[in-house]
């Protein structure tokens, strides 16, 4: 299976690098109207917008993502709070009484 996922890595990368080299082609970027750039390799103006739609993914992704942990962390304390109320200190012995021992009543 590790060869099959090396091959795999290879195959996507020998792919990407074809991709770049038929794509070094220069263009011409315009940012916000009046800022220029001359003469910019297509593959660089692709890469820099994939890198940054990564990087607007993974902040809007952020908050939902702490919001999850913290909700864990406090899950996690209450059962931890609900374990230590439940269990019976080694010393005490457990006693338990029926209120009735009338045989036709049954147990739920």
């Amino acid at each position: 299976m590790r060869y099959v996922m090396w091959a795999l890595k290879l195959l996507v990368f020998a792919v990407v690098v074809l991709f770049a080299y038929k794509n070094m082609s220069p263009v011409d970027v315009q940012f916000l109207g009046n800022m220029q750039f001359v003469g910019v390799p297509l593959v660089v103006v692709m890469l820099v917008a994939f890198v940054l739609g990564t990087l607007l993914g993974v902040f809007l992704m952020l908050p939902s993502t702490w919001r999850r942990r913290r909700e864990a962390g406090r899950l996690k304390r209450d059962l931890q709070k609900a374990q230590k109320a439940s269990t019976v200190p080694s010393g005490e012995a457990v006693v338990t009484t029926t209120a009735s021992t009338d045989a036709s009543v049954k147990p739920l």
